[in-house]
């Protein structure tokens, strides 16, 4: 096992930073059981991403033009996604949704906080119950922990796996406007994101994008300082 830690400044800064480490130390490995099955994943053993700074707009990955490469989130979906993450909506034929399982939870952190005080630990809002693991495809977030330090709210997040090239951005996107409408109900400042994983990856039909993205042709030049950075 190889865990690694990033530092970020802010949402795009720690997108491009993970697409970067993860070609130098990444495992490649073919998926037995799970989303695309029989392709390839690029994945890290364990990841932890410290950001500093996730309210700075844009929140989205930054993807200079010159590179010719599509945004891995269209522009809006931030918004269309947000009532999923939010509220108990769900669409026929979806099993869950992250707002499902967190709706009741958020009210009753933001009341915690306000009612009882700071100084707790027991702000925590969970994803899933013991039958999500008999579903085709579980649910990838699993928790969202809260801490209030210095009058800012910040968010500790565990995925147990992650698509870093499309999933990475709008999954902390739109946790990000949660964060900011929470932390305005509970009357604090906007705060940090900390945010780890056993199973942050990108597929096999992605990884000559990372490169570009990255202006990196050989990954293994990365460990060897060989590649410009396009940020």
């Amino acid at each position: 096992m190889n865990p690694e830690f990033i530092e970020a400044r802010d949402l795009p800064d720690a997108w491009f930073q993970c697409v970067y480490r993860i070609l130098e130390t990444g495992h490649r490995y073919v998926i037995d059981r799970g989303s695309y099955e029989g392709q390839k994943r690029l994945e890290f053993d364990y990841v932890t991403i410290r950001i500093k700074y996730p309210g700075v707009r844009p929140l989205l990955p930054d993807i200079p033009p010159a590179l010719g490469i599509p945004n891995p989130v269209a522009e809006g979906y931030l918004e269309e996604y947000l009532p999923y993450l939010m509220t108990s909506k769900k669409q026929p034929g979806e099993d869950y949704t992250y707002g499902a399982y967190l709706e009741p939870q958020i009210a009753e952190v933001i009341r915690m906080y306000r009612e009882d005080g700071f100084g707790t630990n027991q702000a925590y809002m969970t994803v899933g119950d013991p039958q999500s693991i008999y579903l085709r495809d579980p649910p990838c977030l699993r928790g969202i922990d809260t801490r209030i330090r210095d009058g800012r709210l910040h968010f500790i997040i565990y995925f147990r796996s992650w698509d870093l090239w499309n999933g990475f951005p709008a999954n902390l996107g739109a946790l990000q406007l949660l964060k900011e409408y929470m932390a305005a109900a509970i009357e604090v400042e906007d705060g940090e994101i900390i945010a780890s994983s056993k199973g942050l990856h990108i597929y096999d039909y992605v990884w000559e994008l990372a490169k570009l993205r990255t202006m990196c042709k050989d990954p293994s030049a990365l460990a060897r300082g060989e590649c410009a950075s396009a940020e």
